[in-house]
């Protein structure tokens, strides 16, 4: 699949000292210390932590939930401090479950870089393939990258354009979280449940292996049966 790397690749890349920026970005809604405490422990040598948090999400306001974009200046000037520029390849991961590797990709290739590989199946799968971990934390000192922010604000929509697409024929808004949180009947983080009107729900860990071991995504066939009124639709899909 397209910005997917796997753990033998990615080892065999490494083992060949090839141009690879790492960026670990494990990520917990419920315990929102815990990628930074992981990282910390054990990761791939020469990683450099993102968090979630901290690096890829503006301050919170009153609306606009616990992780709006990040400014994409701030976000830059840290990342060329890890040496990364437009032409940078990046492989993100994470456990496995895509909570914060994905995050992370969108928000690189939203600000301009391109080269981005999310790591298929996280470091369960890295581990399983013979690849090693340190607890030795790299410097982010390069000075000598720099980053073209060039947006891609196709990428992006404001709340205001979701309230004149609710409930029109030719778009379908969908809403990636649990089912349970979809209806409303739980709700960890916000003041208040339930969801879009006329958005569907696809819960995001449905498309995802139970065991990262061998990879994060389900295969093919299973993915294009469980996408395929999106595929078979010319309407446009918005992703919340």
């Amino acid at each position: 699949m397209k910005n997917l790397i796997s753990a033998a690749d990615l080892i065999k890349k490494l083992e060949n000292n090839e141009d690879i920026v790492l960026l670990d970005c494990r990520f917990n809604l419920l315990d929102r210390g815990y990628g930074a405490m992981a990282y910390l422990r054990a990761h791939i040598e020469g990683a450099y932590l993102i968090d979630v948090d901290k690096d890829l999400s503006a301050p919170l306001s009153k609306h606009g939930g616990f992780n709006p974009l990040a400014d994409p200046h701030e976000l830059a000037a840290k990342l060329e401090k890890m040496g990364i520029d437009n032409s940078t390849h990046v492989v993100t991961y994470d456990e496995g479950d895509l909570n914060g590797a994905s995050k992370l990709m969108y928000q690189l290739m939203y600000i301009g870089i391109k080269n981005v590989d999310v790591l298929d199946g996280g470091l369960p799968a890295f581990v399983k393939a013979g690849g090693k971990l340190v607890s030795k934390v790299p410097e982010a000192n390069c000075t000598n990258k720099k980053i073209s922010i060039d947006l891609n604000k196709d990428m992006i929509v404001d709340i205001d354009y979701i309230k004149s697409k609710l409930y029109d024929p030719d778009t379908i808004i969908i809403d990636s979280r649990s089912n349970e949180r979809y209806q409303g009947l739980v709700e960890p983080a916000y003041h208040k449940a339930g969801h879009i009107p006329s958005s569907k729900c696809y819960f995001f860990k449905d498309i995802l292996n139970d065991n990262f071991e061998n990879g994060s995504f389900k295969d093919m066939d299973f993915l294009r049966e469980h996408f395929k009124e999106l595929i078979n639709s010319n309407k446009e899909v918005i992703f919340t």
